[in-house]
């Protein structure tokens, strides 16, 4: 008797389902976009981000984990500076899911009522800490597979928390960071999983604590959305995006010789 595999191998191409060129039931892989820069030319960036910033820090306020945890699940459609100013308030009264869980879904509704969408962030806090304290004793996990269990938390929030309160080498892809990976051809993909496991992919280890901080300040304060200020850009002479707004500087080769006050910091 054929084995399965001989037997569909044998069909004429026509007739063989789409996506599957031997009969097996993986559907194909999308193929991989390369980034447009040396291995060299991408340690070339990363270095001049961490002499630029040598100690980058996130813009949410939080005071351990399980606040950046729920400051970053806030975040979600609303801006850093928004959130903080609710923030502030709320976790000088609960910055514990014992305290946050006792406050109520109202109460902390009362706090966070000027963020989009407040009243689901709300619940979804509160539910929140009812699972940490009921599945992982009040802790924050330090496991993405863990983290994305928990209620309001997706694969984003949860590489920010890894990176920022567990010190781990994740890349969070926000729409910064989307766009940057694209724009400049660093890494280009169509998803944010396809451009965050491009960085992974290409950014050299001794660089990659920082990597996702340096990438979205750059994305919100230099390389902007709608007009890049391509002239304040430490990366200017490297960059290879199809478009620029001004004529590209000087070329910064000096800058290894720079220190971290020589290096304008947008």
């Amino acid at each position: 008797m054929a084995s399965p595999k001989s037997k569909d191998s044998s069909m004429p191409k026509s007739e063989l389902p789409p996506g599957r060129r031997d009969g097996s039931n993986a559907k194909p892989r999308p193929a991989r976009v390369r980034s447009l820069y040396s291995a060299a030319e991408v340690h070339e960036i990363f270095r001049r981000f961490s002499v630029q910033r040598p100690e980058p820090k996130g813009e949410l306020e939080h005071v351990n984990a399980f606040t950046l945890l729920v400051a970053v699940v806030l975040s979600a459609q609303a801006t850093d500076a928004g959130v903080n100013k609710a923030t502030r308030a709320l976790f000088k009264v609960a910055d514990t899911p014992q305290k946050m869980l006792a406050m109520g879904e109202a109460r902390v509704g009362e706090y966070v009522k000027t963020i989009g969408l407040w009243r689901n962030k709300a619940k979804n806090v509160i539910a929140l800490a009812e699972a940490l304290i009921r599945d992982y004793g009040g802790e924050v996990p330090g496991d993405r597979d863990e983290l994305v269990k928990l209620p309001g938390v997706g694969r984003k929030t949860a590489n920010v928390v890894l990176n920022m309160a567990f010190g781990q080498h994740t890349m969070a892809v926000d729409t910064h960071i989307f766009r940057i990976g694209n724009r400049l051809g660093l890494a280009p993909g169509k998803t944010p999983e396809q451009v965050e496991q491009g960085l992974l992919r290409i950014i050299p280890d001794e660089y990659m604590r920082h990597a996702h901080h340096w990438l979205i300040l750059h994305g919100r304060y230099v390389c902007k959305a709608r007009k890049p200020d391509c002239a304040a850009c430490v990366i200017a002479d490297i960059c290879k995006a199809a478009e620029k707004t001004t004529d590209v500087p000087a070329p910064l080769v000096e800058i290894a010789a720079l220190g971290p006050s020589d290096v304008p910091d947008n």
